[in-house]
């Protein structure tokens, strides 16, 4: 049986009473529709109550200032997993998976700080060659002239592997990582999985496989993967199986979603925007403000999710305690107030840094470092190249509140 339900048809955002307003449909997403909504919202009701969704009542917070407000106060906003955690999705009671960026302190900052090593500068400095020579090996290998998937024979391909050196995961098996990744985000119904009961066997599985991987390293102590250094921290080696499992799938996501649809997105938007390629071309060195600014256009997590600790005043709001809180990234990267031209991707930005897609505050991506290494790294590879890679036709879009990410994108390298 098919879980998926059935969803009124998307109406013109403008066309509708404000107290109507519903910017949480996946279908929005999937269709890049969603923007008239935020675009609304932002000018006429930038803290927004929608009373009424597949998601139950929430708040939407789409002011760049009001998401940083939000963001930087984790005393009054929470993202504890007990009261629903970090998407607008609450977390399921039958099946929790307690994850660090889903705690608050103490026990947050202590489990963070076990895997941070990951991403120290000496760290990054070792994976940089093993990341360039695995792009070099995966441009290389591309047809020329003929067209092909880019979301899945670059952008899944390079984070997979990436992954599998990040975990020290077995080579041959990496796409499982990709398959583990997408199942963790998946509504049912929309081409995943079919039921939220294959949902949970499929990460049962994942869970099973860490295990082994788990037992394995405690018998062969020494290394510097995530696994073994979850190990060494007193805050993570006495995990239960649910919270192995929620941390697990956290550095998955974290790994793989954000790199992979930054990867499709930056090529995206030099499609969109061909003189900005151009400009790239001519002066190689905007790549330190390229990085950043493609991650802003992009967004690849258009939301965090908050639950109201106390009673709070937002925006002349009154929000209660247990409220839902969405911080809408994906609308406070595209605020006309903070952003010129917001809607454009402009590589030469003087503020490209100013962007909300690794968030702020104790909460801010471990692995943002990380992300923009890569993306920087393959992006070098392919002025190297000259190559000149043509999309040919719109990408399909995952049908998600949250992650903001491809399926796929049809591409051609002319010959």
């Amino acid at each position: 049986m098919n879980d998926a339900p059935h969803i009124p048809p998307l109406a013109d955002p403008y066309s509708l009473p404000l107290s109507e307003l519903n910017p949480a449909r996946p279908e929005a997403f999937a269709a890049d529709a969603h923007w008239g909504y935020f675009e609304r919202l932002r000018r006429e009701d930038p803290v927004h109550y929608t009373a009424e969704s597949e998601f139950g009542p929430y708040w939407s917070i789409t002011k760049y200032k009001d998401i940083m407000a939000v963001d930087t106060n984790h005393a009054t906003f929470s993202s504890l997993s007990t009261l629903g955690g970090i998407s607008i999705r609450d977390q399921r009671a039958d099946f929790p998976l307690p994850m660090f960026i889903a705690m608050d302190p103490p026990r947050h900052d202590a489990q963070r700080l076990a895997v941070s090593p990951i991403v120290a500068p000496t760290n990054l400095a070792t994976l940089e060659g093993v990341i360039r020579e695995r792009a070099q090996t995966i441009l290389d290998a591309l047809p020329r002239g003929e067209a092909f998937d880019w979301v899945d024979r670059v952008s899944i391909e390079l984070t997979t592997q990436m992954l599998a050196t990040l975990f020290d995961f077995p080579f041959e098996d990496r796409r499982k990582l990709t398959r583990w990744s997408d199942v963790a985000t998946a509504v049912p119904g929309y081409g995943i999985v079919d039921t939220e009961e294959q949902r949970q066997a499929e990460l049962r599985e994942c869970l099973g496989y860490f295990m082994n991987l788990w037992n394995e390293r405690l018998a062969k102590p020494g290394g510097n993967d995530l696994i073994r250094m979850l190990q060494s921290s007193p805050a993570t080696r006495e995990m239960s199986p649910q919270e192995f499992l929620g941390n697990i799938i956290l550095l998955i996501v974290g790994g793989n979603d954000t790199t992979r649809n930054s990867l499709t997105g930056g090529l995206y938007a030099f499609s969109k925007f061909p003189a900005e390629w151009a400009k790239l071309k001519a002066k190689p060195a905007l790549l330190d403000s390229t990085i950043p600014e493609i991650i802003r256009w992009q967004t690849p997590l258009a939301h965090m999710r908050r639950t109201a600790l106390a009673d709070a005043e937002l925006g002349g709001k009154q929000i209660k305690k247990g409220d839902k809180v969405i911080m809408w990234y994906v609308s406070g990267n595209r605020d006309e107030e903070m952003i010129e031209r917001p809607m454009d991707l402009i590589i030469d930005r003087k503020r490209p840094r100013q962007h909300l897609s690794f968030g702020f505050g104790i909460h801010r991506c471990v692995g943002n470092r990380l992300a923009e290494m890569q993306l920087r790294i393959v992006w070098e590879e392919i002025l190297k190249r000259g190559f000149e890679i043509e999309v040919l036709e719109e990408p399909s879009r995952i049908h998600s509140t949250f992650i903001k990410g491809y399926g796929a994108m049809q591409v051609k390298i002319a010959a």
